[in-house]
C-alpha cells in the first residue's frame, strides 16, 4: 500500500486512536525501529507501550541472549509465544515485538486474528548501521552480521507480507515512520 507522505494532522490522530478497538503490534527485523517507532506511536494514540522482548526478560528473569545460550532458540520461541499472547488479550495498547516473533506461524494466527499487524521494513544497511549501536543480538553472534541479517530477512519476508500493513524505515527521524504507520492503519481501518 503506498502512502502519501504528509503527516497526519492532530485532529485525524486522535479520531485514529477513537477507531482503534485492539493491540497494535509491529513486527519486522531486528533493528528495523519497532521499539522506538512504537513508543511514539503508542504516545500519539494515547495507549500504553510494552515491548515484548522486555516482557519476555522479565517472566524468565533472565537476558534473552541468555535464554537463547541456556534452552536454546526454539525454548524462547515457545516463551515469546506466550508472553504475545498474554500482551495482545490485554486490551488496547501497541506492542514491539522480536524479529522472530512473527515467524512462528500460532504467533502469527493469534496477531493476524486479534490485533493490528504493521510490518516495518528496511534496507540491509539501515539495519545493519542500527543493530551495530547494541551487543544483544544472539543470532549476530553466529557470524557476519551482514551475511546473517541478509539471509534472515529473505527467509522471513513471507511471514511478514502476511501483515497487512508494510511500512519502509528509512535512515533519518523515527517521526517519518510514525507517520506512515498512522497513515497505513488509517487505510486499512
Amino acid at each position: 500500500m503506498e502512502l502519501d507522505e504528509t503527516a497526519p494532522t492532530s485532529a485525524e490522530i486522535e479520531a485514529l486512536a477513537q477507531r482503534i478497538d485492539r493491540p497494535v503490534v509491529l513486527v519486522g527485523m531486528m533493528g528495523v525501529g519497532k521499539s522506538s517507532v512504537g513508543r511514539k506511536l503508542a504516545a500519539v494514540l494515547h495507549v500504553p507501550f510494552v515491548d515484548a522482548d522486555e516482557e519476555i526478560e522479565a517472566a524468565a528473569q533472565m537476558t534473552i541472549p541468555e535464554i537463547f545460550e541456556r534452552f536454546g532458540e526454539a525454548h524462547f520461541r515457545d516463551g515469546e509465544r506466550r508472553v504475545i499472547q498474554r500482551l495482545v488479550d490485554g486490551g488496547r495498547k501497541v506492542i514491539a515485538t522480536g524479529g522472530g516473533a512473527f515467524v512462528n506461524a500460532e504467533t502469527r494466527a493469534l496477531i493476524l486474528d486479534r490485533a493490528i499487524a504493521v510490518w516495518l521494513d528496511s534496507d540491509v544497511e539501515t539495519l545493519l548501521e542500527r543493530v551495530g549501536r547494541k551487543d544483544n543480538r544472539p543470532l549476530l553472534k553466529q557470524g557476519d552480521p551482514r551475511e546473517i541479517l541478509t539471509r534472515l530477512r529473505e527467509e522471513r519476508r513471507t511471514a511478514y507480507e502476511q501483515a497487512p500493513i508494510h511500512v519502509i524505515s528509512t535512515r533519518g527521524p523515527h517521526g517519518r515512520t510514525l507517520d506512515k504507520v498512522l497513515k497505513g492503519i488509517q487505510a486499512w481501518l
